[in-house]
């Protein structure tokens, strides 16, 4: 196995890069796989919808403690071994959920699901690091692409087997998927050598300083937050949407969903491109802007199946410029930190992510598809707040 710690060394290989995005997709699939399923486990487990809502929120949560205190480890250890041990906790994971006979104990193993499965943040510095100078945009975009696609596919995949077969089955086939990554990154990803060489407590007490100094780190923190809890709030509420009278559609229906935000996912390349030969803030823009006007769709036309079809892949987009863009800008900020810089802005988006799920499904509970739109557009007027008033040019 080659050595690949001297980025100048080094050609960034699409096979490489494709490898990366590949995994990335199968692994943040595991995040998402339970979106479509919410109503099937609510039923397994006799708990209402709110209380199926909350494992969504508690794998968020979960995926949100392993980027504070796991991905910085990215920053001093080798990479594809602490890939690898991740991934065989993922396995167990996964393995647990699927023959889960109580909600509490498919709560905890959904917790360890999101708390092991942060590959992916591995991987993105990983690839930055290895960039040639002035793509780091375009790498990020194309890894990021396969991600994005992983997040939506995964409903799809989900939605269509949990039909079929049941949610079980849908985590069965999780774990066998990680089974084949694993084979795939012990052969063929590459090595690397460690950024850094200082104890863990020291990378964990630097991670304040890092907020303190930099003013684009915290920007994109608090942009990932209101960005990908209002892109949560519509995926995790959408099942209940469409199981109304107004749609009478079911998982399968949810999952298939997943499929019109593809073509959205394809285009993080363009979006990487774009944020280097003008600026990541023009994309987070534009991303701000397309996840506002998304929601504006579903609240005047979300119970008609164009209409909130159209929105999905408009919020689709704007969250794909949004989190390409932030990732991009703080990437930029230092090879050696670029672990612990990843570290806070994604801990920040998923909390983001795990309170958008939280809140889409008590406002589903409580208001409907009107207190869904209603809280989606709170968060979006914050993000546009945040970045157009507090963190103006």
């Amino acid at each position: 196995m080659k050595d690949f710690g001297e980025k100048k060394k080094f050609v960034l290989s699409k096979s490489l890069v494709l490898l990366m995005a590949v995994a990335c997709g199968v692994c943040v699939a595991n995040l998402y796989y339970i979106q479509p399923l919410e109503s099937q486990i609510a039923g397994a487990f006799s708990v209402s919808q709110s209380s199926a809502g909350i494992a969504a929120t508690v794998t968020q949560i979960g995926y949100a403690l392993g980027l504070l205190f796991i991905v910085p480890l990215g920053d001093m250890c080798e990479r594809r071994s602490l890939i690898l041990r991740m991934l065989v906790l993922v396995v167990l994971s996964l393995i647990v959920t699927a023959f889960s006979q109580n909600y509490f104990v498919m709560l905890l193993s959904m917790f360890a699901i999101g708390l092991t499965t942060i590959v992916p943040q591995i991987i993105v510095p990983y690839a930055a690091h290895l960039s040639p100078e002035g793509q780091e945009g375009k790498i990020i975009g194309n890894v990021m692409s396969g991600l994005l696609i992983g997040i939506l596919l995964s409903r799809t995949f989900s939605g269509v087997i949990g039909s079929i077969f049941n949610w079980r089955v849908v985590y069965i086939f999780g774990a066998f998927f990680i089974v084949l990554l694993f084979a795939f990154i012990l052969g063929l990803f590459p090595k690397d050598k460690p950024a850094n060489v200082i104890p863990y407590k020291e990378l964990l007490r630097s991670i304040p300083d890092l907020i303190k100094n930099q003013v684009l780190l915290r920007e994109s923190a608090v942009n990932g937050f209101f960005m990908f809890g209002s892109f949560s709030i519509f995926w995790t509420s959408l099942i209940f949407l469409l199981e109304t009278p107004v749609y009478n559609m079911g998982t399968r229906e949810a999952g298939l969903f997943g499929l019109f935000g593809v073509a959205g996912a394809l285009a993080a390349p363009l979006i990487g491109k774009a944020a280097d030969r003008k600026s990541p803030r023009f994309t987070v823009r534009i991303g701000v802007i397309f996840s506002t006007a998304a929601y504006v769709c579903f609240i005047l036309f979300g119970y008609h199946i164009i209409g909130l079809i159209l929105g999905a892949v408009i919020l689709d987009l704007g969250n794909q410029c949004g989190q390409v863009s932030n990732q991009a800008r703080v990437q930029l900020l230092g090879d050696k930190v670029r672990s612990r810089n990843n570290t806070v802005f994604m801990f920040s988006y998923f909390m983001g992510g795990a309170a958008g799920s939280f809140l889409g499904t008590l406002f589903w509970q409580n208001f409907g598809w009107q207190g869904v739109c209603t809280i989606g557009l709170v968060f979006q007027a914050l993000a546009v707040i945040a970045h157009f008033i507090v963190y103006r040019d």
